[in-house]
């Protein structure tokens, strides 16, 4: 009989040099939490400290304007008048009781807000003629327009003022707005975008016997209610706080806009808690109307984004 072989038996498992090294980790409190998950807490902390301080840095001349506006007169004196103590609002009084001030305020109000209808007015109906009519000369009568971003704005100033002042416009509210009415980046804001609107609506409301101001008035407007709120923001935003333009047309006191007239409030020497209390009251419009229109602002910025 033949003696029977047995096979060598298999070497016991020898623990790699790994496993004690997992068992142990397995067995600190921290094992819960993975371990590429701490460097994006530190990361948090940081962004957070970050925005943090750079949200102070940004409101602080905010901070700073409003608590010197309503200091006494003569006791602004720095670094100790940034405390809110011993305030009063005489400066308030003091401004809004003044005759200029209602004045510029409202003139103001007219050249933003008249602007602003007016400016998206003929950039919508620019932008539409552009994108969805078809003419001869279309295409270099849009690029020649456009290149007007390309001349800065104050080359054009000195003649676009000869021709107000011959047409009597200067000391008006007509010579104040009509010059900034024709805006190339408006236009080519409102064409590119009323380009990604389908064709065949356009085609279906023409089947239905709709004329081309019918067309505009009661399908596209409304499509652009986005890029209408966003573009209207920027634009009543750059009116309000205009300084140029309206120095040069508006030469009588009367015919002051806000920032021209808190800028001559500094050269009569006017108490200084005055004129911020002035520029508090030019600021606080400009962000209610922020305020109200950031939803739409919000949209159209992202609409844009997301359309490329």
């Amino acid at each position: 009989m033949a003696p029977v072989t047995r096979a060598p038996e298999a070497p016991a498992a020898v623990p790699t040099p790994k496993e004690p090294a997992r068992a142990g980790r397995a067995r600190t409190p921290d094992a819960a939490v993975p371990a590429g998950l701490r460097p994006r807490a530190r990361g948090r902390v940081l962004r957070g400290v970050l925005l943090t301080a750079a949200s102070v840095a940004t409101l602080f001349p905010f901070y700073a304007m409003i608590v010197l506006s309503l200091h006494p007169q003569g006791a602004v004196d720095l670094p100790g008048s940034l405390l809110p103590w011993h305030l009063t609002g005489d400066a308030y009084g003091e401004v809004l009781g003044s005759r200029d001030v209602p004045r510029w305020l409202f003139n103001t109000v007219v050249y933003s807000l008249v602007s602003v209808v007016g400016v998206l007015l003929l950039a919508s109906l620019a932008g539409y003629a552009f994108a969805k009519k078809r003419f001869p000369g279309r295409e270099g009568m849009f690029w020649s327009f456009l290149s007007m971003v390309m001349v800065p704005y104050h080359v054009t100033m000195i003649p676009t003022f000869i021709l107000i002042s011959k047409l009597g416009g200067v000391d008006t509210y007509w010579g104040l707005i009509v010059p900034t009415l024709a805006n190339a980046q408006a236009v080519f804001l409102m064409r590119q975008f009323i380009l990604g609107l389908p064709d065949e609506i356009f085609e279906a409301a023409r089947l239905d016997g709709c004329g081309e101001l019918q067309i505009f008035f009661r399908i596209v407007l409304p499509l652009l209610k986005p890029i209408l709120a966003t573009l209207g923001t920027f634009v009543f935003l750059w009116h309000w706080n205009d300084f140029l333009w309206p120095l040069i047309v508006g030469q009588s006191t009367e015919m002051r806009t806000l920032t021209v007239g808190i800028a001559s409030l500094q050269q009569e020497q006017v108490p200084l808690n005055q004129v911020l209390a002035g520029s508090v009251v030019a600021f606080v419009p400009i962000f209610s109307a922020y305020l109200v229109g950031q939803r739409y602002f919000t949209e159209g910025v992202v609409g844009s984004a997301v359309k490329g």
